[in-house]
């Protein structure tokens, strides 16, 4: 950065390295992703190898990380504060592991109410035969009555009406499918997703769709650990100053 016989490269110049515009090279910059870069008399910015370095980088880490984290980590070298960098990296890793654990456990509690009878891990009673009302599937599953009305919507939930007062009336079947709703909702599986799950379940009683979905999570989360290894050989070269191909 601003060392002498370095290349000076203009906005558009590293914007084309990575497919962007000048203007969020820009922004970059503004925003501390890029190190601070030296004004000419005329008032340019001036790039230099270590801007492109940045960029590179911060573009790496982005797919492992994500672009908040990367974008977190690029501020807190560029303010010296290698320490809080590196912490963050560490959060990320962690959380990923966090991750895995709680797949694997989501795994195996969906596929135990998938194979539930649908009056099972349900207190009987009268009430419940005759059906739960939306208030109390939500205190059941400590979830607000707004996220049943959404998944019944999606057409995740199809709980009757009951006659007359139209309120909705989950039958024990509908409390199960509500269950697994909720479960692969906190397990980050899109509405779409979890509909095709649920469909199948109800047609077939094939847990197919539900596995498939399991496997997929999990190699997202392998490609982010991928991620996360390439990246680190970009951010280490950045810190010691050495380019990745060197």
């Amino acid at each position: 950065m601003g060392r002498e016989g370095e290349a000076k490269l203009r906005p558009v110049d590293l914007a084309r390295l990575v497919g962007i515009s000048a203007q969020q090279v820009r922004n970059y910059a503004d925003t501390g992703i890029l190190p601070p870069a030296p004004r000419t008399p005329a008032g340019y910015r001036s790039f230099g190898e270590r801007h492109r370095a940045a960029l590179l980088t911060y573009r790496a880490l982005a797919p492992g990380y994500g672009w908040d984290a990367a974008r977190s980590i690029m501020q807190a070298l560029h303010a010296g504060d290698v320490a809080h960098a590196l912490a963050l990296v560490d959060a990320s890793h962690a959380a990923l592991h966090r991750q895995r654990l709680s797949l694997r456990a989501t795994a195996r509690a969906l596929e135990e109410v998938a194979g539930q009878e649908p009056e099972q891990g349900l207190e009987v009673s009268a009430r419940s035969r005759r059906g739960l009302r939306v208030g109390e599937v939500a205190a059941l599953l400590g979830v607000r009555a707004s996220a049943l009305r959404l998944w019944e919507s999606a057409g995740l939930l199809t709980p009757r009406r009951e006659p007359g007062t139209r309120y909705r009336s989950y039958a024990p079947a509908d409390v199960r499918d509500a269950r697994m709703v909720h479960m692969l909702r906190q397990g980050r599986y899109p509405l779409s997703q979890i509909k095709g799950i649920i469909e199948g379940l109800r047609r077939t009683g094939s847990r197919d769709a539900l596995r498939a979905a399991v496997e997929q999570r999990a190699a997202e989360l392998t490609r982010r650990a991928a991620g996360m290894l390439e990246a680190s050989s970009h951010l280490q070269h950045y810190l010691t100053g050495r380019s990745p191909e060197s």
